[in-house]
């Protein structure tokens, strides 16, 4: 099914929020709403005008460029600018456009004069008695706000994976050793590993007389069941996240698996597709006209009625991996075993909390030949950042300790601050001695999209730097991405052969999967490293390989799938 003209404009009103939450253009701001309210008042369908070849810049207010996105909303059902802007904004702020009478007006003023970024601190401000006083509220509004966010808050909160991660693993093994069960899957976001989950989502096959939803309610970390039948129990656990569990046939679970994985575009894009061919798709299978069922066991035969591949849980988002699954050329993705080595660590010279040959004893002990070593620069004296003279020493150390180590080779590295003029916080002169350079911003934080991008863009035209740390700075759902134009910094990066990295840390995970796939497509290698601050964090790659398969990325893609000499070759630029 076609994008209809009301999506088509809500699309539009949205990007037109977020562009004015962000300070951007007004003209550019108008543009996009004066195209909305013309595409809701008009009275023939752009999807079929798309169809038919018409010519959408004869509409009022439609110029080349809106032409061309309604042209990509229709034929794809989404819209990439949409994605880069959403990812480019804090889920926080995001999550308050929902909030009822706050628009980006509001939201602006809320933002500017009383730093509210989320619906946390907007319910702190508003019991404080703080949103009455700016303009244009007063205590009614401010009373308003409240109400509306005892509900939202209920309907908006999320959780990393991370933080749900061990619990639905434990869920499901408890679920397993069940009388009577024959299968139990993860389904939904979390399936498709999603940076945030809203809630759980669960599908298992038993035998008739099952007890599996008695002992579902009964898992200890229930803290109260909201629903218990047959086939589907709803229960919250201690944490406020929300568990569903269905029971379905075998014979109908290839097909549940995948209507509950999702996503709801995606799975919209199938049906269209067995509609096409005659057929009915639906959670219970694949049926005929004469209402059969012809597959549904696996997800396989799902796909395969549709003729595409079958496709890992991460591409299912709808944006170009039914085409590529069509044409045999989905990307093998990535795994954890490809990566050969941690670009991005930090010892108790600096921050972390074990030595440097605890690190690395604890790398190798993962497989890895190479740990680099990047403790901060001296600016960032909250982190107890080196000097010069203290960074020398510490690579004498590394040296030393290099000298003695088998198996893995230690990195000599820095994570240097780029200042807000864009200049390293470290003279060139102790940069030469390392092998290998991070640059990171960690202050100004708010800086114009055009500032930030030149800031940016002038560290990397420094020599000594190679890869460009957590690029947007962004803390998921705490911070938001600073403002970047990542299409002009990935095409400097590529210009002056410098990387940029995915930062495996479950709260930042930057870069985000959009961003991933614009630096694959471009040529760019990405570096997936951990930020590891102890040696248990050196463990969480698996969250940054996550990522990188949302983002499509294969093993050539990424720089630290290399052997040591190939990666010492490729980070030499000085």
């Amino acid at each position: 099914m076609a994008a209809t003209n009301a999506e088509i404009a809500a699309i539009f009103n949205r990007i037109a929020d977020l562009l004015e939450i962000q300070d951007e253009n007004p003209f550019r701001v108008r543009a996009y709403r004066n195209a909305a309210r013309m595409v809701q008042g008009l009275s023939r369908s752009l999807a079929e005008m798309v169809k038919q070849g018409e010519s959408l810049e004869a509409l009022p207010t439609i110029g080349k460029d809106l032409a061309a996105k309604i042209r990509e909303i229709v034929t794809t059902g989404s819209l990439r600018k949409l994605r880069q802007l959403e990812a480019s904004v804090s889920p926080g702020v995001v999550d308050l456009l929902k909030v009822p009478g706050l628009g980006p007006k509001r939201l602006k003023l809320l933002r500017d004069d009383l730093h509210i970024h989320d619906v946390n601190e907007l319910e702190k401000a508003a019991r404080q008695g703080l949103v009455r006083q700016l303009p244009g509220f007063g205590v009614k509004t401010e009373q308003n706000i409240l109400r509306e966010l005892q509900d939202l808050q209920q309907r908006i909160r999320r959780f990393l994976w991370a933080e749900v991660e061990e619990v639905a693993e434990q869920l499901v093994a408890y679920l397993r050793k069940q009388p009577g069960v024959k299968q139990v899957e993860m389904a939904g976001s979390y399936r498709r590993r999603r940076e945030t989950v809203g809630d759980l989502d669960i599908l298992a096959s038993a035998v008739k007389d099952s007890k599996v939803m008695d002992a579902f309610a009964a898992f200890e970390a229930v803290e109260r069941v909201i629903s218990k039948g047959h086939t589907r129990s709803t229960v919250v656990l201690r944490t406020g996240l929300q568990v569903d569990l269905r029971v379905v046939p075998q014979v109908s679970f290839g097909a549940a698996w995948h209507y509950f994985t999702g996503s709801k575009a995606h799975n919209i894009a199938v049906r269209v597709m067995g509609v096409q061919r005659g057929l009915k798709v639906n959670e219970y299978g694949i049926f005929d006209k004469q209402g059969k069922r012809i597959a549904g066991r696996t997800e396989k035969e799902i796909y395969d009625q549709m003729g595409l591949q079958w496709m890992e849980p991460e591409l299912r988002e709808k944006r170009g991996e039914l085409e590529a699954a069509a044409e045999g050329r989905l990307p093998k993705l990535i795994v954890e075993n490809d990566l050969r080595g941690d670009l991005h660590c930090h010892s108790t010279r600096s921050d972390g909390q074990d030595s440097l040959e605890a690190m690395a004893k604890a790398a190798r002990a993962l497989g890895h030949d190479y740990l680099a070593i990047t403790e901060h620069s001296h600016h960032l004296r909250v982190a107890r950042g080196l000097s010069p003279d203290e960074l020398l020493a510490h690579c004498d150390a590394i040296d030393r300790l290099n000298e003695k180590l088998k198996g893995i080779r230690l990195l000599k590295g820095l994570e240097v601050d780029i200042l807000e003029d864009g200049s390293l916080d470290m003279p060139d002169r102790v940069l030469q001695r390392l092998d290998i350079c991070l640059g990171a911003i960690h202050s100004a934080i708010g800086l114009s999209e055009q500032k930030q991008t030149q800031r940016v863009i002038r560290a990397m035209d420094n020599p000594n730097l190679n890869i460009l740390a957590h690029p947007t700075a962004r803390l998921i759902g705490k911070r938001a991405a600073c403002r970047l134009d990542m299409e002009q910094v990935m095409d400097a990066a590529l210009e002056r052969g410098c990387f940029l990295e995915l930062n495996s840390q479950p709260q930042r995970l930057d870069l985000n999967d959009v961003h991933c796939r614009m630096a694959k497509e471009r040529g760019l290698k990405v570096v997936i490293s951990t930020d590891a601050h102890s040696i248990g964090q050196l463990h969480s790659l698996r969250y940054g390989v996550a990522q990188a398969r949302r983002g499509w990325l294969e093993k050539g893609d990424v720089l630290n799938t290399k052997k040591l000499a190939s990666l010492l070759k490729l980070l030499r630029r000085a």
